[in-house]
């Protein structure tokens, strides 16, 4: 029934008005008035019934078994909480739920009020605080012991929502909603850092924290989860801190006073954790703590310390490899930051402190071989004493200190055996030779990229010979390399070369000459000795290997003897092109050197070069028995004569050698019509067979005619057309033009009258003035004739 309460003036007369009465259900236990509707709760279920119509819906109904239903209404959200069993479903004023659904302690409680943006529910003496969006448990209080019986609990209707109370068969206890910093400190006190942190997210949500207050909580759970031994979890909440610092984790790491004291900010934050300290003392008094936690449960006294570390305490390696790991993963992240350059630094010194501490040999080349910011002074030491002597090049080099890098490498190279790096081929299960190499590839390597980059000479050329040893590729790369901002002295660096490092010699001197254009003599005089000396060591070592000592000098050969060659063209090949290309080393002093020798195409390329066409005859016709070279170097020559004097080389070979017909008469096949035939008949050897020649004299004569009779027509045909022109400029210049009074200029269009006037081949007169204005060769209407020439038919064309 909805009853009116009417009052008069007088208070003591008031009067009671039914509104409506609604058909209920039996074993009503619970009612709330929301807006237009009531619902209510009985044994079976909850219904809602309309205050307009009186019409009445079931929302759900309970399951069997089910504790007595409970309502709460919301007010501060105008909603409803139905409870069923231990589940509380948010409902509005048409029964439709909202938002999500909060699960309580199982048994469900014995009473539920309203805080704020919290539910509050009370149950055998504890007291739980519920977030109603998220459903999240944010605290639970105890106010009496388990059993303590039936609680209530009740709350500002209408208020601020700053105070519950809770009554106990015994006792009634106000609470009051504390600031929400002083809750999260008070949570972070007793260790329940679930809790704060489920607080602080929720209060985030509800847009109650400031950023800074909300970095600050971060830094905070992260230095008392740090000092817990929770490494992991410490260091999320580090990054998830806008404005801590990372100096703020170096007393962690080296002990102070250190370069970096000064840069550590004193920040207490909620002064909450003890003074930072090393992490080795972090972890000794972790275990400590455990170890008294331990011994004082088994006195039956409660502890705060993780029940991980109580059932299965960690072992101290174990926890101090955990944080350095996790400080490191800070500091990486760190990394990337906008820092000064003082905590870049640090950063960056002690990373590589920690990476060393773990052995973290790929790690710490990786950061000293890349642009870092670490102090030199304070880990050379700590890198040689160690024995991660790579790391510490690999850090002069980023340092620019080259000299210090490359007599590492050296050390490296030449203590290859003493196991002072780590070599992926022992990783890969290579053999102990192949390691060897590899170790040594590997810091030669590494020496030649840093002397890649160096201009300084001296320094270049006093590592030079200990790479070429190992690797003569590299060495070329060295001194070849264009990334340097001056290049060597070319004689600087031929001086320094080992004579013995002929090739190394040889792809300078190409680099230098090709590549850099070297217009001296010297240098190309030089390159041509080498490989002139190389192609005469090349040529007797190709005949040795056909005597019968082949085998015992291969088996002589040494490892080095038998590298790789650094060029993979021939070297007579090499020889050949180049001088056949070079106009500017001395071709008289190479000859000298391959006198003696059986380079004779060589030979003949040099005397060419002295323009001894004799010889260079010789060495192609007679010696080579190149008969299509002979005869090309004819072309080249030009003159007739060279072609009889090959031929007389074939005739007449002297030195007892048989006359060569074949090559004579290939010659004047492809050569005979530019010869004379009479000089071919009186070289032609009475000795040479008759049928040989014949054929071959007989197409000279029959080619001589067929050329004189077409010189004959090109003759007489050049005669024609030149009679042709001279009749067709006569008749040019013999043609009549008519003016009278009525004529105008075709470009200024005045009176001709009695002026001068000029005619163009097509026909257009203009006036002197004009013809000077417009010159002899183009008319008015643009035409120029000296690049479109006017053709008129002539009796020649026409015919």
């Amino acid at each position: 029934m909805l009853i009116e309460l009417v009052l008069s003036s007088d208070l003591a007369n008031a009067s009671f008005v039914i509104l409506r009465e609604m058909q209920c259900f039996d074993g009503v236990k619970s009612m709330v008035w929301l807006d237009d509707s009531i619902i209510v709760g009985t044994i079976n279920g909850y219904s809602l019934f309309s205050c307009v119509t009186g019409q009445s819906g079931v929302i759900f109904s309970l399951p069997d078994l089910s504790r007595p239903p409970l309502l709460k209404l919301l007010w501060r959200n105008w909603e409803v909480l139905l409870l069923v069993d231990n589940v509380g479903v948010i409902v509005d004023a048409l029964g439709q739920p909202v938002g999500g659904s909060l699960v309580f302690r199982k048994g469900g409680p014995d009473s539920i009020g309203d805080l704020s943006s919290y539910v509050v529910v009370v149950r055998d003496g504890k007291m739980d605080l519920y977030h109603k969006k998220s459903g999240n448990c944010i605290q639970t209080l105890t106010f009496g012991v388990e059993g303590v019986g039936q609680c209530i609990v009740a709350d500002e209707e209408n208020r601020s929502g700053e105070f519950a109370a809770v009554a106990t068969p015994t006792k009634v206890i106000c609470y009051r909603k504390v600031p929400s910093e002083e809750q999260i400190k008070d949570l972070l006190r007793k260790k329940n850092f679930n809790e704060a942190i489920s607080l602080v997210e929720e209060l985030e949500c509800e847009g109650e924290l400031s950023k800074e207050v909300l970095s600050l909580f971060h830094a905070q759970v992260g230095f008392l989860l740090l000092f817990d031994l929770h490494f992991k979890e410490a260091v999320d909440h580090f990054l998830r801190s806008e404005t801590m610092q990372p100096s703020e984790v170096f007393p962690f790491i080296m002990r102070d006073p250190n370069r970096w004291s000064l840069l550590v900010p004193r920040n207490r934050y909620w002064g909450l954790h003890p003074p930072p300290v090393p992490l080795e003392d972090v972890v000794d008094d972790g275990l400590l703590a455990i170890q008294r936690a331990i011994f004082l449960r088994k006195a039956g006294v409660e502890t705060v310390v993780d029940e991980r570390f109580l059932s299965n305490p960690p072992t101290r390696a174990e926890l101090l490899e955990s944080a350095i790991k996790n400080i490191i993963r800070y500091l990486e992240v760190s990394r990337q930051k906008d820092l000064t350059l003082a905590v870049k630094e640090g950063v960056d010194t002690l990373l590589m402190y920690l990476y060393r501490a773990l052995n973290y040999v790929d790690d710490m080349e990786k950061l000293a071989s890349s642009e870092n910011y670490c102090i030199v002074e304070e880990l050379e030491t700590l890198l040689d004493g160690s024995g991660h002597l790579r790391a510490l090049a690999f850090l002069y080099a980023s340092k620019g200190m080259s000299s210090k890098a490359l007599a590492i490498w050296r050390i490296l190279a030449r203590n290859y055996s003493s196991g002072l790096w780590k070599d992926l081929a022992v990783e890969n299960g290579m053999h102990d030779g192949a390691c060897v190499t590899s170790g040594r590839e590997t810091a030669a390597t590494e020496a030649s990229n840093i002397l890649e980059d160096s201009s300084d000479q001296d320094l270049v050329l006093q590592h030079l010979a200990w790479i070429a040893d190992l690797n003569p590729a590299l060495a070329v790369r060295i001194l070849t390399s264009e990334k340097r901002t001056n290049q060597l002295s070319p004689d600087e660096v031929i001086a320094a070369i080992d004579p013995k490092k002929v090739e190394i010699l040889q792809c300078y001197l190409q680099w230098l000459i090709e590549e850099q254009d070297s217009d001296d003599t010297r240098l190309h005089t030089l390159y041509a000795l080498s490989l002139a000396k190389s192609a005469i060591e090349s040529f007797n070592s190709e005949s040795s290997s056909q005597s019968p000592d082949t085998g015992r000098q291969e088996h002589l050969k040494t490892p080095d003897i038998q590298r790789e060659s650094l060029i993979q063209s021939p070297v007579r090949d090499r020889l050949q092109i180049f001088l056949q290309s070079s106009d500017l080393y001395d071709p008289e002093e190479v000859l000298d050197l391959i006198q003696d020798s059986e380079l004779w195409l060589e030979k003949a390329i040099l005397y060419r070069k002295l323009g001894q066409e004799s010889l260079v005859l010789q060495i192609l016709a007679l010696k080579l028995e190149d008969s299509e070279a002979a005869e090309q170097y004819c072309a080249e020559i030009g003159r007739p004569d060279a072609y009889m004097q090959l031929l007389d080389m074939y005739l007449d070979p002297q030195d007892g050698k048989e006359p060569m017909f074949k090559a004579a008469v290939r010659l004047l096949h492809n050569r005979g019509e530019s010869l004379d035939p009479l000089q071919v008949l009186e070289t032609l050897s009475p000795d040479m067979p008759l049928q040989l020649a014949s054929e071959t004299i007989l197409r000279m004569l029959r080619a001589r005619l067929h050329h004189h009779r077409q010189g004959q027509i090109v003759r007489y045909l050049s005669r024609a057309v030149h009679i042709d022109a001279r009749l067709a400029r006569l008749e040019e210049r013999s043609r009549l033009v008519q003016i009278n009074d009525e004529s105008l200029c075709d470009s200024c269009h005045a009176r001709l009258g009695t002026k001068l006037f000029a005619m163009y081949p097509d026909d257009t007169v203009v006036c002197y003035k004009c013809f000077r204005r417009q010159g002899e060769s183009t008319s008015v209407t643009g035409r120029d004739f000296k690049q479109d020439v006017l053709f008129k038919p002539g009796w020649l064309v026409t015919r």
